[in-house]
């Protein structure tokens, strides 16, 4: 999809993400942009440079770093949900903090694998 139609596009589909985080999960107008503005971002990625969501972004052929990768996605999975527990967050909350994580993850290995197509 060209730049001119994904960038608004990508617009949309964050401010849709956001207006659902701020209704449903965290009224906070704080939350619900950064929300907004991770989605739009990631969302963009995947439409202007036709990126498969469901393919690999990452793969490593040694042993060593498999597992070293292994570990790390365990703990950037485990984490909000520690953290949520740690600081007492209310299921919507928490489950607030985890849609924001993922459309990180998103975010970066689009943006990456984006990069990564253009050079």
């Amino acid at each position: 999809m060209p730049a001119k139609v994904a960038l608004p596009v990508a617009g949309l589909f964050g401010a849709v993400s956001g207006a659902v985080v701020y209704q449903f999960l965290l009224p906070d107008w704080f939350p619900a942009l950064a929300t907004a503005a991770t989605y739009a971002g990631a969302a963009y990625f995947y439409l202007a440079f036709d990126i498969p969501l469901l393919e690999t972004h990452v793969e490593f052929t040694d042993r060593a770093d498999r597992l070293g990768y292994a570990v790390g996605l365990f703990g950037v999975s485990v984490g909000p949900l520690a953290l949520g527990e740690y600081v007492g967050l209310s299921n919507s909350g928490l489950t607030g903090v985890v849609v924001w994580q993922l459309g990180l993850l998103a975010f970066l290995l689009l943006s990456a694998t984006a990069a990564h197509q253009q050079s």
